[in-house]
């Protein structure tokens, strides 16, 4: 995805502050195209780079629109944000995630995307709705269903950067080869502490080999769990020779 053709359009927002949120909000994706729909004059520039920080920069080159269809006219998809459903909101509305997708092709085929968030109280009317050409929903909890705006603008370009970057994990999991070895530590560590007098060392590794696989384990985990077992193990022989050395003196 090219973060570069997305754009985020926020409609007649009324809050100062909530501008500014939203620019560190697009700036943590990437995400630098802000247009507003309505008048920089009705918007407190200081109260603004308040929230903005070093976000500030996207507020400086935002450019402003009298409508919807206007600030989204060189888009080749614009989605506008809505919690409600109905005849005149778009029948299908798209996951987050379901959008991201579509953002994609369209994005690396040279085109641009624009999510169309609405007024913090009222949302997107029908009318604004109806100039966009598809509908986005957040799921939410029915007890409270609204989102702040700058809230919705993040969770839409979290998902859009995650799309855009597919690749990047919070760890990698080893694989099962490596996890053999792990496991293999364990039973080995076990036997040396004289574990297996009634259970078999297959059925123990085969129980290890289940219950680690389902962790999904990181190396440095499985390395950590090889060094608690040997330690164990080292600890084990140790009072065994201390053991010994008593009873010999005696």
């Amino acid at each position: 995805m090219n973060m570069d053709n997305i754009a985020i359009v926020l409609v007649r927002p009324e809050e100062s502050r909530n501008v500014g949120a939203v620019c560190r909000a697009m700036a943590n994706s990437s995400v630098h195209d802000l247009r507003i729909v309505g008048r920089k004059e009705d918007l407190n520039d200081e109260r603004v780079r308040v929230l903005a920080i070093h976000a500030a920069y996207i507020w400086e080159q935002a450019r402003f629109f009298e409508s919807v269809t206007e600030a989204t006219a060189d888009c080749s998809v614009s989605a506008g944000t809505t919690r409600r459903r109905g005849k005149k909101r778009k029948g299908k509305l798209f996951l987050p995630e379901e959008f991201a997708e579509n953002a994609a092709m369209v994005t690396e085929g040279g085109g641009r995307a624009a999510i169309v968030f609405g007024n913090e109280r009222t949302g997107l009317t029908d009318e604004e709705l109806l100039e966009c050409s598809c509908g986005v929903t957040i799921p939410s909890s029915d007890e409270f269903a609204s989102l702040n705006l700058s809230h919705a603008v993040q969770i839409i370009c979290y998902q859009l950067f995650r799309t855009a970057n597919p690749g990047q994990t919070g760890y990698t999991p080893i694989p099962l080869l490596r996890l053999d070895q792990t496991v293999e530590v364990i039973t080995q560590s076990l036997g040396e502490m004289g574990f297996f007098q009634r259970v078999t060392g297959d059925d123990m590794a085969a129980f290890w080999r289940q219950v680690l696989s389902r962790a999904s384990l990181s190396e440095g985990e499985a390395q950590y769990i090889e060094k608690t077992f040997h330690k164990a193990a080292g600890l084990y022989a140790g009072k065994g020779r201390k053991t010994e050395e008593t009873v010999s003196k005696a």
